[in-house]
């Protein structure tokens, strides 16, 4: 393949902020709310799916189970497409993810028996999970440096506008006074494919990620797409561009072996994997394990009706989703050593303390709940930083493989375990077993914060190229 120069990693990161951002993050970030919406809709149809009248009739810890079959699902699709990402661009796969995405859920909605159950279920996480690598690379590719880190936790906070939308539409689809009991959850799947839908006619107007095709061997590709870009940016802003600065050498490949990937992330860079592991591990097991079984916790403990437990969701959605928004600017400006380790260990803490009050049994479905919005504040942001940080700090070849990585190692000790161990927990019908559960979270958030404030990288408002040169650049420097 040729060797050359190029400032297109430049030319895209001095842009103005214009519609056609809006129009990026509009087809690729709403996949958040996809997955907002699958998690809550398990989440909040676990107490009648347990019912034999739902037509499903599974227990609790089966419940449990569909939890963990969708993250492993999630982890396997995540490294299958995050591969296929890097090798044959952005834009083929995050469509053909969506595609699984919508098949499996529609196929979900005709479950009658656990294992199809199941089998949906995994499906339906391996589109999202190759969602995450794909759409995650191609928003940092075409974002400028500049707002990356508020861009991103928004757009990974959205998540929880799925949350509140799911839990909302859960409450008429769950009430057997309007539909019968095997027909409203069928329909709340009805729904997700729905969104997906709409989601997939937006993201086929999104181009591929420049920086992919240039390195790639598409640099005239890559060339057109960028001064489209920069057209439409000039309009739609009324602004001149300035001009880019800094140019880099590259030498074109057709693809990055894995051997080459595993290399870089072991030999050359081993600090930041061990961030990125960690940062994984402890988000995932905190946010599946609770969210998964957080209605089972109302109905066992509290004794609250199973058509009201979507109630007491939306709140603590809107504290989820608050944290990334309000917080995001200070990602950009104070940094993300500080606001990345300091969101974790906070919200670590908190939760030590709500577990003390659950374990006092001084807690009602409302103050618990108010509980969870306040530690889920600064956990939400926190957890959006994780996806943010696995992105910036790779090099270009390796950066849809390296997300679905540590998606899938982080996700599939914490997310499969956790929703597994909080079924069985909360089974017991012991309080003092699920408080067992709240403090391993509690420690892993704090844990994963303390490495990130010692072996963390500085990548607030700097290029991707400088903070991790391609490994297809001549010298692996900025030129």
């Amino acid at each position: 393949m040729a060797q050359i120069s190029t400032d297109i990693p430049a030319r895209l990161d001095r842009l103005p902020w214009a519609r056609w951002h809006w129009l990026v993050l509009i087809g690729l970030g709403t996949v958040w709310i996809l997955d907002g919406l699958e998690v809550t809709i398990v989440g909040v149809i676990g107490p009648r799916i347990t019912d034999p009248s739902s037509g499903l009739g599974l227990t609790d810890s089966e419940v449990g189970i569909a939890a963990g079959v969708y993250v492993a699902g999630a982890c396997l699709g995540a490294l299958f497409f995050g591969h296929l990402t890097d090798r044959f661009g952005r834009k083929k796969l995050f469509l053909v993810t969506l595609a699984v995405y919508l098949a499996a859920t529609v196929a979900t909605a005709f479950s009658h028996d656990a294992w199809y159950f199941y089998l949906c279920r995994f499906f339906t996480g391996a589109g999202i999970g190759g969602e995450y690598a794909a759409i995650n690379s191609a928003i940092d590719e075409l974002i400028p440096a500049r707002v990356r880190g508020t861009v991103d936790l928004v757009v990974n906070g959205s998540f929880w506008l799925g949350t509140a939308l799911g839990a909302l539409i859960a409450i008429p689809a769950l009430d057997t006074s309007l539909l019968p009991a095997d027909l409203g959850w069928r329909l709340l799947f009805g729904l997700g494919a729905v969104l997906g839908v709409a989601i997939l006619l937006v993201r086929r107007t999104v181009p591929e990620s420049p920086r992919w095709l240039f390195i790639h061997g598409r640099g005239e590709e890559a060339e057109e797409i960028v001064r489209d870009i920069e057209t439409k940016v000039r309009e739609e802003s009324g602004k001149t561009l300035e001009p880019a600065h800094g140019e880099i050498r590259i030498n074109q490949r057709t693809h990055t072996p894995l051997t080459e990937v595993a290399a870089t992330l072991l030999r050359r860079y081993p600090k930041r994997t061990t961030v990125g592991l960690s940062l994984f591990i402890g988000q995932a097991f905190l946010y599946n394990s609770i969210f998964f079984t957080y209605a089972l916790v109302l109905s066992t403990f509290f004794k609250v009706p199973d058509g009201s437990t979507p109630w007491y969701l939306v709140p603590i959605a809107i504290g989820n989703f608050l944290g990334p928004v309000l917080l995001g600017r200070f990602f950009d400006t104070i940094g993300r050593r500080t606001m990345i380790a300091g969101s974790y260990v906070l919200s670590g803490l908190l939760l030590l303390g709500t577990a003390a009050l659950f374990d006092a049994q001084v807690l009602t479905p409302v103050t618990l709940t108010a509980c969870w919005m306040v530690v889920f504040f600064f956990a939400s942001a926190g957890a959006s930083s994780a996806y943010l940080t696995v992105s910036e700090i790779f090099p270009m070849e390796t950066r849809a493989l390296a997300i679905a990585l540590f998606y899938a190692v982080g996700t599939g000790l914490g997310g499969i375990i956790g929703p597994v161990l909080f079924g069985r927990l909360v089974e017991s019908g012991v309080v003092g077993n699920v408080v067992v559960g709240y403090l391993i979270g509690a420690v892993l958030m704090m844990a994963a914060g303390l490495v990130q404030w010692f072996m963390g990288v500085e990548a607030a408002r700097r290029s991707l190229e400088d903070i991790a040169a391609p490994l297809s650049a001549e010298q692996h420097q900025m030129v």
